[in-house]
């Protein structure tokens, strides 16, 4: 299958999935989210692959959702449709029966931090930038961002860290356990490629059978917390917080909010 806004390379039992829209910061629109989702669920059914690496093209991991599309006033950003889509990426993403690496350099924030997140081993470069940064503009982590980030630090960690949506360099990210290792600029492809080396002469088999085990205790849990970012989200979607927060990034001021 032709994907358009990722690229798709097999080495050996290595399979790399790139976010290819480097011109908007690998953004999440509607169609990357449908592409991811398409392209997960049918990994599923995949016997040539055992490690799967995401990383972004250019100068980013990802900047997380589209601000653009959901400015458009043609009617085009659903967010009832967005919250199904991000669900069932989430969900394909979390059981998929590989080991998962995201691979971070750059910017990896709001969306494209959850998706991070919700990979079994993360690395990124010491001068990347994460952030779990929805607050700023008066909406809730989603793409299970609440899920995935309690998982790593706990809940306590997890709503100060939402809270607060402050950027961390992947070096701090690292110290916070956010980030399984981190890596000197410059190096991460060479560090991806040590690391995955030592992954596919592991036995892979035995440590999908624990990750089988212990996701499969968690993914109802999982789609508890999907079920309630779709509502938040679309409730704050309406609010006035919001309205001003977006209205303040797009006129890079400080946001006044009052509720």
């Amino acid at each position: 299958m032709t994907y358009e806004t990722l690229k798709i390379d097999q080495t050996g039992e290595v399979l790399t999935v790139t976010l290819n829209r480097p011109e908007a910061l690998n953004s999440m629109n509607g169609q990357m989210i449908d592409e991811l989702t398409n392209f997960f669920t049918d990994l599923h059914n995949d016997t040539t692959s055992k490690v799967v690496v995401l990383k972004g093209e250019g100068r980013a991991f990802s900047a997380g959702g589209d601000i653009k599309a959901m400015l458009a006033n043609d009617g085009s950003f659903d967010i009832g449709d967005i919250m199904s889509k991000l669900e069932k990426l989430a969900l394909a993403y979390y059981t998929l029966p590989k080991l998962t690496i995201a691979a971070v350099h750059g910017a990896a924030a709001g969306l494209g931090f959850s998706l991070v997140l919700a990979s079994d081993f993360i690395l990124a470069e010491k001068s990347a930038k994460l952030a779990m940064n929805f607050i700023g503009i008066a909406l809730v982590p989603d793409g299970g961002g609440h899920f995935f980030l309690k998982e790593r630090v706990g809940v306590p960690k997890a709503k100060q860290i939402i809270w607060e949506g402050k950027m961390m360099t992947g070096q701090q990210a690292h110290e916070a356990t956010l980030v399984d290792q981190v890596v000197e600029d410059g190096h991460l492809q060479a560090t991806l490629d040590h690391f995955t080396n030592q992954l596919t002469a592991s036995p892979v088999q035995a440590m999908l059978e624990s990750k089988k085990i212990l996701h499969g205790i968690k993914t109802k849990e999982l789609q508890q917390v999907l079920a309630g970012e779709a509502a938040a989200q679309t409730a704050m979607r309406s609010a006035a917080d919001h309205l001003e927060g977006i209205d303040a990034f797009v006129n890079k001021r400080k946001p006044q909010f009052n509720q």
